[in-house]
């Protein structure tokens, strides 16, 4: 009698069943997600005493103003930027043109070939693919060895002596660095422009072309305007996997730190953990930066 009461209730009472719906994963993510926030912005208005190396558990702002005035933590926040922001561009300019054909033109097995080219490295351990990286990158590796063969040994050397983007090996430079980011972040990429330039009407291109724009001017005027919440999509998650990625800049590059290494260094091996939080809090804030100038952009207008 009780079940069929509570039946009946749930049948009547569209937005109660939906409710209950939504009560255990909102839970879940009030309890694990925002909670672990909470706790990680309490933890960064704590210090660490210099000479026992015990946090002190008294409100302050010490940890923010040491990252905010040493130079040497503003440079590590500004190379990852960097780093993330041009990583993001270069992953736009590839996936699109690969997004564009998966979606408009590939059909049939060649479409399927696509889905699978691009979805394959995601299957892979992402250890094995960063290590697999570091062999074709060295200084005899399988990159050095083709530069070699087709005599362009020269125009490496030159990329390795480059200021800024070189270094002793394409494994240990800024310049294989970025190649490793592109490589690892592209599927994230092509596949939301995939799925937003799938949702283009074919009708808008073709009235485009009986106006007389041309292709360019369809481009620009009608294809990307309409594609640009896929991109917005697949920027934010180059962008934040750029930003917070640790392994990848501890296997490629120099020594340079990035902001996911000296998280990972003062909370695992240093002991400073409101100084691992308060530094963990800068993604968090670039990411939403970046959200709300994509949205005063209207980027999420066609959404």
């Amino acid at each position: 009698m009780i079940s069929r009461s509570l039946d009946g209730l749930l049948h009547r009472r569209e937005s109660l069943r939906v409710f209950l719906l939504l009560v255990p994963p909102l839970l879940w993510f009030g309890t694990v997600y925002l909670g672990s926030l909470f706790a990680l912005l309490a933890q960064s208005f704590y210090a660490i005493d210099e000479f026992t190396a015990k946090i002190i558990r008294e409100p302050t702002l010490a940890t923010y103003r040491q990252l905010l005035t040493q130079p040497a933590n503003l440079d590590i926040v500004v190379r990852t930027v960097g780093m993330a922001v041009v990583v993001t561009i270069a992953s736009a300019f590839l996936a699109f043109p690969v997004a564009y054909y998966m979606a408009r033109h590939a059909r049939g097995r060649i479409r399927a070939l696509f889905y699978v080219g691009v979805m394959l490295p995601m299957w892979t351990s992402y250890l094995v693919k960063v290590y697999a990286w570091r062999l074709i990158l060295a200084n005899q590796g399988i990159l050095s060895w083709l530069f070699t063969s087709l005599g362009q040994q020269p125009l490496l050397d030159r990329l390795l002596a480059a200021p800024g983007i070189g270094g002793p090996s394409l494994s240990s430079s800024y310049l294989g660095l970025f190649v490793v980011f592109v490589y690892m972040w592209l599927p994230f990429m092509i596949l939301p422009i995939q799925a937003a330039v799938e949702r283009i009407p074919g009708s808008y291109i073709e009235a485009s072309a009986d106006l007389g724009a041309n292709p360019a001017t369809t481009f620009t005027k009608v294809i990307f305007p309409l594609a640009m919440p896929g991109i917005a999509a697949g920027s934010i998650f180059t962008f934040a996997l750029t930003l917070g990625d640790y392994i990848i800049p501890q296997v490629i590059g120099d020594s340079t730190n990035y902001i996911g290494q000296v998280v990972y260094k003062q909370q695992g091996v240093a002991g400073n953990v409101p100084f691992a939080a308060a530094f963990s809090l800068v993604p968090i804030v670039v990411i939403g930066m970046y959200l709300w100038l994509a949205k005063r952009l209207g980027a999420f207008d066609a959404l």
